[in-house]
């Protein structure tokens, strides 16, 4: 079988930074995550030491940009070899100058690939919840497991059990076996969770993994619970440790408004009512907004102010309940998805049809983070609708709007990733040079490029690959035999681009 990683698009920015100088990271990462990140890392005889430390390396480099601490991130590791070894635990470090140093003194185990064991201690101690030295309560939890793919054992029941416990199971196989076996313990969507990639390019994928971890555990920095016809309770994690002070504003939306909550005095939302102020002590975490409408929609910011450092300000809606809620059941809108998507267009799905509720439908998109907003109305009898003049390779905020005769609207919103352009392989030529080696040599250099995945045969029913970072335009085989067939394919961020093929 074919073995190849489809690399999709990714909604996050990651910066590295050093020890503890925090002062340099940006906001982006400092605070982003809070979660118990387990790695389960192949130690055995099986690995060459020369694999080992290379992974080992990628684990320093991936952790880096992290914040970690009881109330951030925390990481632990646990080693495969004939016994499983904890290496350390989720309360051994809560600063990055801690863990590279304990990553750093990380040796091998060598010995056997018991990896059932180690995922059985991983279930019953690491990852369980409350348990001392176990993982936090009511939080995510994600278990990333590196292996050279050699003799994995029968790792599908433990695996499942941790899914089904709510672990999160991404993989990284520096070998090229067992792809239905990984593909099997790795929770979906695989395409995102599951990374094949040859030890010497293991860097390729970091950013790539980093970001499928950051999607987990990614922190909801400012929520709104308990929303009743005239409060509603605004809670949030603190940032400010103690000094500093919050400074709280919110006031109504006009319908349709997108923008901000308007100058001084002003109201953000339909001009009734002035915006109110609330500032609390830098050790709040919470807030009670009261003297609110019914039925009304409401925007809030939250901004810490602190003496020595800039900290970006927080937003969120809110929709109040109504004096008389609408009857149960009744939902005139209640379901958006995305089907068909191209390179420059996507079709936009929407239920249920109620034309005899709804007036019309409204269609808003633009491209995240900041692009031009596009608006379009559809008869109240359409239940779907095309949106086209898209930029290839983009993510799209789409919002539909369903609105009723008295005024009511209900909408929905979700993202969508137009297909990348994948540009075919040209030019593949292919030189003997020896008994059983050939060398190739191809064009390629096009946007958006990561990388070549190289395949050849072996033998009967047998098949190797290679993957080759984008700077290499050529290679050497060795043991191919005659009359093999090979071929090189171009990878990009989502998916494989058409290759070329020669027989040997």
């Amino acid at each position: 079988m074919e073995v190849r990683k489809a690399l999709t698009c990714v909604l996050f920015t990651v910066f590295l930074w050093a020890g503890d100088a925090q002062d340099s990271v940006p906001d982006s990462v400092l605070n982003c995550c809070e979660g118990d990140v387990l790695f389960l890392l192949d130690s055995s005889g099986s690995v060459a030491s020369y694999e080992f430390f290379h992974m080992v390396d990628f684990l320093k480099d991936l952790l880096l940009p992290f914040s970690l601490g009881p109330d951030q991130v925390r990481v632990g590791l646990l080693q495969v070899g004939t016994e499983p070894h904890l290496e350390f635990g989720f309360d051994s470090y809560d600063s990055q100058h801690g863990l590279q140093a304990a990553l750093e003194r990380t040796k091998q185990l060598k010995g056997d690939t018991n990896t059932v064991d180690a995922l059985l201690m991983a279930t019953n101690q690491v990852l369980k919840q409350g348990v001392p030295g176990g993982a936090r309560p009511n939080l995510p939890r994600v278990l990333v497991w590196l292996t050279d793919g050699v003799d994995p054992g029968e790792v599908q029941e433990p695996m499942a059990r941790l899914r089904e416990e709510g672990v999160a199971v991404l993989v990284v196989s520096t070998g090229h076996g067992n792809y239905q076996v990984l593909r099997e313990a790795v929770s979906p969507p695989a395409e995102e969770h599951l990374f094949f990639v040859d030890i010497d390019d293991i860097n390729i994928i970091s950013e790539d993994l980093r970001n499928a971890i950051i999607e987990i555990i990614k922190a909801e920095r400012l929520q709104v619970k308990s929303v009743t016809t005239t409060t509603a309770q605004l809670e949030w994690r603190p940032v400010l440790a103690g000094t500093g002070y919050y400074d709280i504003q919110f006031g109504p939306i006009r319908t349709g408004q997108t923008g901000g909550t308007g100058g001084p005095g002003t109201s953000p939302g339909t001009g009734l009512d002035p915006f109110q102020k609330i500032t609390l002590p830098g050790d709040a975490s919470s807030a009670q907004l009261t003297g609110l409408r019914p039925d009304t929609t409401y925007r809030v910011t939250l901004t810490p102010k602190a003496n020595l450092e800039f900290l970006n300000s927080l937003e969120t809606t809110f929709t109040t309940q109504p004096v008389n809620p609408p009857q149960p059941g009744v939902d005139i809108l209640s379901t958006v998805t995305i089907s068909e998507s191209t390179t420059n267009s996507v079709r936009v799905s929407w239920g249920p049809r109620l034309p005899h509720l709804v007036q019309e439908y409204q269609l808003e998109y633009s491209a995240l983070p900041t692009g031009p907003r596009r608006t379009f109305s559809v008869s109240n009898r359409q239940d779907s609708a095309v949106l086209t003049g898209l930029q290839p390779d983009t993510q799209y905020l789409v919002t539909v709007s369903a609105r009723q005769s008295s005024g009511k609207e209900r909408a929905m919103s979700v993202k969508v990733c137009t297909q990348e352009v994948l540009p075919a392989l040209s030019d593949l030529q292919l030189t003997t040079v020896g008994n059983e080696s050939v060398q190739l040599r191809w064009k390629g250099s096009y946007d958006g490029l990561r990388g070549y995945w190289v395949t050849w045969e072996r033998g009967h029913s047998q098949r190797s690959t290679l993957y080759l970072p984008p700077n290499r335009l050529s290679t050497t085989l060795n043991h191919v035999p005659s009359r093999a067939r090979v071929c090189v394919s171009p990878v990009y961020r989502t998916a494989r681009g058409e290759g070329l093929c020669c027989t040997a």
